[in-house]
């Protein structure tokens, strides 16, 4: 994103509101990341992507999502966009949330399956993906 910044661009917003939004939601996406990852260390499951989980964590933020980790990551990022004030970072979203989707969610979501067999599938039926 601060790559991008560099190419000319006008600002989106004025001073100070590109701050405010940006820093308001910089600070709800990192706060949802950061409670989530909480309930998976109070749950006792692992945290780290790839790797197997020992519980099937479904209260909190995931009664409305199954990825409130990886949406909070988008959040923040939008925040950080309009921070930056300018039309080119935000060409950066949709390639991470592309990313995260193609790479992680889709692996994720078939180790759970496979992990929680039925229980995961009802879950998966009950909550979206994203929101």
């Amino acid at each position: 994103m601060l790559g991008l910044k560099w190419l000319p661009a006008a600002p989106l917003l004025p001073a100070p509101w590109h701050w405010i939004i940006g820093g308001l939601l910089f600070l709800a996406g990192t706060r949802c990341t950061g409670l989530d990852a909480q309930l998976f260390r109070k749950a006792g499951t692992n945290l780290v992507p790839f790797s197997e989980s020992t519980t099937l964590v479904t209260h909190g933020l995931y009664r409305y999502t199954r990825n409130p980790m990886y949406l909070g990551l988008v959040i923040a990022l939008a925040g950080i966009a309009f921070m930056l004030n300018e039309r080119w970072p935000w060409l950066v979203l949709p390639v991470f949330a592309a990313v995260i989707q193609w790479r992680f969610i889709r692996f994720e979501e078939r180790l759970m399956e496979t992990t929680f067999g039925d229980d995961y599938l009802a879950y998966q039926r009950r909550v979206r993906r994203w929101l």
